[in-house]
Protein backbone atom coordinates (compact mmCIF):
# COMPACT_ATOMS: atom_id res chain seq x y z
CA UNK A 1 0.00 0.00 0.00
CA UNK A 2 1.31 3.35 -0.90
CA UNK A 3 -0.75 5.15 1.27
CA UNK A 4 -0.25 4.25 5.05
CA UNK A 5 -3.18 4.60 6.33
CA UNK A 6 -6.31 1.98 7.92
CA UNK A 7 -8.92 2.43 9.87
CA UNK A 8 -9.41 -0.21 12.80
CA UNK A 9 -12.16 -1.37 14.33
CA UNK A 10 -11.95 -3.53 18.01
CA UNK A 11 -9.05 -2.81 20.87
CA UNK A 12 -9.53 -5.37 23.01
CA UNK A 13 -6.51 -7.53 24.63
CA UNK A 14 -5.96 -8.26 20.74
CA UNK A 15 -7.01 -5.58 18.91
CA UNK A 16 -5.36 -2.39 20.94
CA UNK A 17 -1.69 -3.56 20.70
CA UNK A 18 -2.49 -4.57 16.92
CA UNK A 19 -3.19 -1.04 16.45
CA UNK A 20 -0.20 -0.02 18.59
CA UNK A 21 2.27 -1.57 16.31
CA UNK A 22 0.56 -0.91 12.88
CA UNK A 23 0.71 2.85 14.95
CA UNK A 24 4.30 2.39 16.14
CA UNK A 25 5.62 1.64 11.80
CA UNK A 26 4.54 4.82 10.98
CA UNK A 27 1.07 4.34 9.44
CA UNK A 28 -2.10 6.55 10.34
CA UNK A 29 -4.38 4.54 12.09
CA UNK A 30 -8.01 5.29 12.99
CA UNK A 31 -9.70 3.23 15.26
CA UNK A 32 -13.72 2.69 16.69
CA UNK A 33 -14.49 0.83 19.74
CA UNK A 34 -17.79 0.45 21.55
CA UNK A 35 -15.64 1.17 25.03
CA UNK A 36 -13.93 4.50 25.28
CA UNK A 37 -11.39 3.30 27.78
CA UNK A 38 -10.31 1.33 25.07
CA UNK A 39 -8.14 4.08 23.88
CA UNK A 40 -6.53 5.04 26.93
CA UNK A 41 -2.80 3.88 26.74
CA UNK A 42 -2.73 4.44 22.72
CA UNK A 43 -0.56 7.08 22.00
CA UNK A 44 -0.85 8.08 17.66
CA UNK A 45 -4.32 6.58 17.09
CA UNK A 46 -6.76 8.90 16.11
CA UNK A 47 -10.77 8.04 17.10
CA UNK A 48 -13.82 7.57 15.14
CA UNK A 49 -17.04 8.09 16.00
CA UNK A 50 -18.40 5.50 14.36
CA UNK A 51 -17.28 2.52 12.13
CA UNK A 52 -19.23 4.54 9.44
CA UNK A 53 -16.49 7.21 9.70
CA UNK A 54 -14.26 4.82 8.31
CA UNK A 55 -15.62 4.19 5.05
CA UNK A 56 -12.92 6.17 3.19
CA UNK A 57 -10.13 4.26 4.52
CA UNK A 58 -8.16 2.36 2.36
CA UNK A 59 -7.94 -0.45 4.66
CA UNK A 60 -10.15 -1.75 7.66
CA UNK A 61 -9.34 -3.88 10.37
CA UNK A 62 -12.23 -5.63 11.88
CA UNK A 63 -10.72 -7.32 15.30
CA UNK A 64 -14.05 -8.72 16.96
CA UNK A 65 -15.03 -11.72 18.65
CA UNK A 66 -16.90 -13.12 15.56
CA UNK A 67 -18.50 -13.04 12.11
CA UNK A 68 -21.96 -11.82 12.99
CA UNK A 69 -19.96 -8.48 15.52
CA UNK A 70 -18.32 -7.83 12.30
CA UNK A 71 -21.78 -7.86 9.99
CA UNK A 72 -23.28 -5.62 12.83
CA UNK A 73 -20.27 -3.14 13.36
CA UNK A 74 -20.24 -3.15 9.26
CA UNK A 75 -23.97 -2.71 8.26
CA UNK A 76 -24.22 1.34 8.13
CA UNK A 77 -20.21 1.06 5.88
CA UNK A 78 -21.94 -0.95 3.80
CA UNK A 79 -25.33 0.83 3.33
CA UNK A 80 -23.48 4.00 2.69
CA UNK A 81 -21.02 2.15 0.20
CA UNK A 82 -24.11 1.01 -1.96
CA UNK A 83 -25.37 4.81 -2.05
CA UNK A 84 -21.14 6.28 -2.75
CA UNK A 85 -19.11 3.21 -3.55
CA UNK A 86 -15.58 3.87 -2.12
CA UNK A 87 -12.28 3.98 -3.88
CA UNK A 88 -11.17 0.70 -5.85
CA UNK A 89 -8.64 -1.07 -4.11
CA UNK A 90 -10.22 -0.56 -1.10
CA UNK A 91 -9.36 -4.14 1.47
CA UNK A 92 -11.78 -5.47 4.42
CA UNK A 93 -9.60 -7.09 6.89
CA UNK A 94 -11.04 -9.52 8.98
CA UNK A 95 -8.55 -10.76 11.69
CA UNK A 96 -10.77 -12.21 14.02
CA UNK A 97 -11.00 -16.08 14.27
CA UNK A 98 -14.32 -16.71 11.83
CA UNK A 99 -16.27 -19.38 10.06
CA UNK A 100 -14.06 -20.50 6.84
CA UNK A 101 -17.51 -20.79 4.80
CA UNK A 102 -19.10 -17.57 6.49
CA UNK A 103 -16.56 -14.94 5.22
CA UNK A 104 -16.57 -16.54 1.84
CA UNK A 105 -20.11 -15.32 1.97
CA UNK A 106 -19.14 -11.50 3.52
CA UNK A 107 -16.83 -11.29 0.60
CA UNK A 108 -19.45 -11.38 -1.38
CA UNK A 109 -21.74 -8.87 0.19
CA UNK A 110 -18.75 -6.46 0.54
CA UNK A 111 -18.14 -6.82 -3.09
CA UNK A 112 -21.89 -6.51 -3.67
CA UNK A 113 -22.43 -3.22 -1.86
CA UNK A 114 -19.28 -1.74 -2.64
CA UNK A 115 -19.81 -2.00 -6.67
CA UNK A 116 -16.72 -4.36 -6.56
CA UNK A 117 -14.44 -1.85 -5.22
CA UNK A 118 -13.96 -3.54 -1.94
CA UNK A 119 -12.17 -6.71 -1.61
CA UNK A 120 -11.94 -8.77 1.84
CA UNK A 121 -9.30 -10.89 3.25
CA UNK A 122 -9.21 -12.84 6.32
CA UNK A 123 -6.09 -12.62 8.46
CA UNK A 124 -6.33 -14.27 11.44
CA UNK A 125 -3.56 -14.36 13.63
CA UNK A 126 -1.76 -17.06 16.56
CA UNK A 127 0.21 -15.88 19.55
CA UNK A 128 -1.79 -14.57 22.16
CA UNK A 129 -1.73 -11.59 23.69
CA UNK A 130 1.58 -11.56 24.07
CA UNK A 131 2.59 -11.81 20.43
CA UNK A 132 0.14 -9.18 20.02
CA UNK A 133 2.31 -6.58 22.30
CA UNK A 134 5.55 -7.68 21.38
CA UNK A 135 4.75 -7.41 17.19
CA UNK A 136 5.67 -11.26 16.51
CA UNK A 137 1.88 -12.72 15.50
CA UNK A 138 1.40 -15.72 13.36
CA UNK A 139 -0.67 -14.07 10.58
CA UNK A 140 -2.49 -16.88 8.27
CA UNK A 141 -3.74 -14.92 4.97
CA UNK A 142 -6.46 -16.06 2.45
CA UNK A 143 -6.66 -13.44 -0.68
CA UNK A 144 -5.65 -13.41 -4.01
CA UNK A 145 -1.99 -12.89 -4.55
CA UNK A 146 -2.16 -9.28 -5.12
CA UNK A 147 -3.96 -8.36 -2.66
CA UNK A 148 -1.20 -10.13 -0.24
CA UNK A 149 1.62 -8.31 -1.81
CA UNK A 150 0.22 -5.37 -1.24
CA UNK A 151 -1.08 -5.81 2.01
CA UNK A 152 2.48 -8.01 3.54
CA UNK A 153 3.78 -4.68 4.47
CA UNK A 154 0.71 -4.26 7.04
CA UNK A 155 0.91 -7.40 8.44
CA UNK A 156 4.69 -7.41 9.09
CA UNK A 157 3.98 -4.22 11.53
CA UNK A 158 2.04 -6.78 13.63
CA UNK A 159 3.92 -10.48 13.02
CA UNK A 160 6.70 -11.98 12.22
CA UNK A 161 5.36 -14.85 10.56
CA UNK A 162 3.33 -14.12 7.18
CA UNK A 163 1.90 -16.54 5.05
CA UNK A 164 -0.71 -16.75 2.50
CA UNK A 165 -2.43 -19.69 3.00
CA UNK A 166 -4.39 -19.33 -0.28
CA UNK A 167 -8.00 -17.60 -1.34
CA UNK A 168 -10.23 -16.55 1.27
CA UNK A 169 -11.60 -18.38 3.38
CA UNK A 170 -8.21 -20.25 3.87
CA UNK A 171 -6.88 -18.06 6.77
CA UNK A 172 -9.37 -19.17 9.03
CA UNK A 173 -8.93 -23.06 7.94
CA UNK A 174 -5.15 -22.24 8.71
CA UNK A 175 -6.29 -20.37 11.65
CA UNK A 176 -9.50 -23.68 12.87
CA UNK A 177 -6.29 -26.08 12.16
CA UNK A 178 -4.36 -24.36 14.60
CA UNK A 179 -7.20 -23.70 17.11
CA UNK A 180 -7.53 -27.46 17.13
CA UNK A 181 -3.58 -27.78 17.90
CA UNK A 182 -4.18 -25.66 20.98
CA UNK A 183 -7.14 -26.63 22.46
CA UNK A 184 -6.82 -30.29 22.36
CA UNK A 185 -2.68 -29.89 23.62
CA UNK A 186 -4.07 -27.44 26.30
CA UNK A 187 -6.57 -30.03 27.20
CA UNK A 188 -4.12 -33.20 26.79
CA UNK A 189 -1.62 -30.99 29.25
CA UNK A 190 -4.71 -30.34 31.88
CA UNK A 191 -5.58 -33.81 31.79
CA UNK A 192 -1.57 -35.11 32.65
CA UNK A 193 -1.78 -32.35 35.32
CA UNK A 194 -4.44 -33.35 36.91
CA UNK A 195 -3.17 -37.33 36.86
CA UNK A 196 0.01 -36.19 37.88
CA UNK A 197 -0.90 -34.37 41.03
CA UNK A 198 -3.26 -36.75 42.43
CA UNK A 199 -0.50 -39.28 42.21
CA UNK A 200 1.47 -37.35 44.25
CA UNK A 201 3.70 -35.68 41.52
CA UNK A 202 5.01 -32.39 41.25
CA UNK A 203 3.44 -30.26 37.93
CA UNK A 204 5.59 -28.17 37.61
CA UNK A 205 8.52 -30.73 37.58
CA UNK A 206 6.69 -33.45 34.82
CA UNK A 207 6.15 -29.97 32.79
CA UNK A 208 10.03 -29.26 33.35
CA UNK A 209 11.01 -33.23 31.65
CA UNK A 210 8.12 -32.61 29.21
CA UNK A 211 9.13 -30.13 27.25
CA UNK A 212 12.92 -31.32 27.26
CA UNK A 213 11.42 -34.20 25.24
CA UNK A 214 9.19 -34.80 22.04
CA UNK A 215 6.47 -33.57 24.07
CA UNK A 216 7.37 -29.72 24.70
CA UNK A 217 5.50 -27.38 22.20
CA UNK A 218 4.52 -23.67 22.28
CA UNK A 219 1.67 -24.66 24.00
CA UNK A 220 3.31 -26.38 26.97
CA UNK A 221 5.90 -23.29 27.04
CA UNK A 222 2.97 -20.85 27.25
CA UNK A 223 -0.10 -22.23 28.78
CA UNK A 224 2.05 -24.81 30.65
CA UNK A 225 2.88 -22.24 33.73
CA UNK A 226 -0.48 -21.31 33.73
CA UNK A 227 -1.84 -24.37 34.00
CA UNK A 228 0.63 -25.79 36.84
CA UNK A 229 0.25 -22.61 39.04
CA UNK A 230 -3.77 -22.94 38.01
CA UNK A 231 -3.85 -19.26 36.96
CA UNK A 232 -6.64 -19.00 35.05
CA UNK A 233 -6.75 -15.04 34.77
CA UNK A 234 -8.01 -14.24 31.41
CA UNK A 235 -5.72 -13.54 28.27
CA UNK A 236 -7.98 -14.62 26.32
CA UNK A 237 -11.68 -15.97 27.10
CA UNK A 238 -11.44 -19.59 27.25
CA UNK A 239 -15.23 -20.07 25.48
CA UNK A 240 -13.38 -18.54 21.61
CA UNK A 241 -12.15 -22.33 22.21
CA UNK A 242 -15.58 -23.41 21.79
CA UNK A 243 -16.92 -21.27 18.74
CA UNK A 244 -12.92 -22.37 17.52
CA UNK A 245 -13.44 -25.70 17.48
CA UNK A 246 -17.11 -25.58 15.83
CA UNK A 247 -15.46 -24.10 12.53
CA UNK A 248 -13.15 -26.97 12.41
CA UNK A 249 -16.01 -29.51 12.88
CA UNK A 250 -18.38 -27.49 10.04
CA UNK A 251 -14.70 -27.42 8.03
CA UNK A 252 -14.38 -30.85 8.12
CA UNK A 253 -18.12 -31.71 7.71
CA UNK A 254 -17.85 -29.88 3.94
CA UNK A 255 -14.37 -31.44 3.21
CA UNK A 256 -15.54 -34.68 4.39
CA UNK A 257 -12.24 -34.92 7.08
CA UNK A 258 -12.45 -37.36 9.94
CA UNK A 259 -12.01 -35.27 13.38
CA UNK A 260 -12.37 -37.65 16.22
CA UNK A 261 -9.88 -35.03 18.02
CA UNK A 262 -11.88 -31.63 17.54
CA UNK A 263 -15.17 -33.35 18.22
CA UNK A 264 -14.08 -35.34 21.72
CA UNK A 265 -12.61 -31.63 22.21
CA UNK A 266 -15.89 -29.30 21.19
CA UNK A 267 -17.92 -31.38 24.09
CA UNK A 268 -15.08 -30.92 26.47
CA UNK A 269 -14.96 -26.76 26.30
CA UNK A 270 -18.52 -26.91 25.69
CA UNK A 271 -18.75 -28.76 29.47
CA UNK A 272 -16.11 -25.27 30.60
CA UNK A 273 -19.31 -22.84 29.24
CA UNK A 274 -21.77 -24.91 31.33
CA UNK A 275 -19.65 -24.70 34.16
CA UNK A 276 -19.20 -20.95 33.45
CA UNK A 277 -15.84 -20.53 33.02
CA UNK A 278 -15.99 -19.46 29.68
CA UNK A 279 -14.89 -15.94 30.19
CA UNK A 280 -11.38 -17.32 32.05
CA UNK A 281 -8.39 -17.85 30.57
CA UNK A 282 -7.94 -21.31 28.41
CA UNK A 283 -5.82 -23.14 31.22
CA UNK A 284 -9.11 -23.17 32.83
CA UNK A 285 -10.03 -26.74 31.01
CA UNK A 286 -7.86 -27.62 33.82
CA UNK A 287 -10.64 -27.04 36.55
CA UNK A 288 -13.02 -28.21 34.07
CA UNK A 289 -11.49 -31.68 33.89
CA UNK A 290 -10.38 -31.56 37.78
CA UNK A 291 -14.45 -31.50 37.96
CA UNK A 292 -14.94 -34.68 35.85
CA UNK A 293 -12.53 -36.95 38.12
CA UNK A 294 -14.09 -39.58 39.98
CA UNK A 295 -12.48 -38.15 42.92
CA UNK A 296 -14.10 -34.61 42.74
CA UNK A 297 -17.30 -36.80 42.13
CA UNK A 298 -16.88 -38.77 44.94
CA UNK A 299 -16.05 -35.59 47.24
CA UNK A 300 -19.73 -34.02 45.92
CA UNK A 301 -21.38 -37.12 47.03
CA UNK A 302 -20.08 -37.07 50.74
CA UNK A 303 -20.88 -33.24 50.90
Amino acid sequence: MTIKRVGFVGLGLMGAPMAANIAAAGWSVTAWNRSEAAYDGLPGIARAGSVLELRNEPILIFMLPDLPFIEEAAADLLESWRADPPQPGTAVVIMSSVSPTAVQDFGETVRHASGGNAVVVDAPVSGGTAGAHNGTLAIMVGAKETDFKALKPLFQTMGTTVRRMGLLGSGSLAKACNQLIVGTTTAALAEAAELAELSGMDVTALYDVLAGGLAGSRVLEVVGPRLAAKDYAPTGPAKFMHKDLAFVVHSAEVAGAAVPMATAAIELYAELKRQGLGDQDLAVVRQTIATMSPSAAGSRGTN
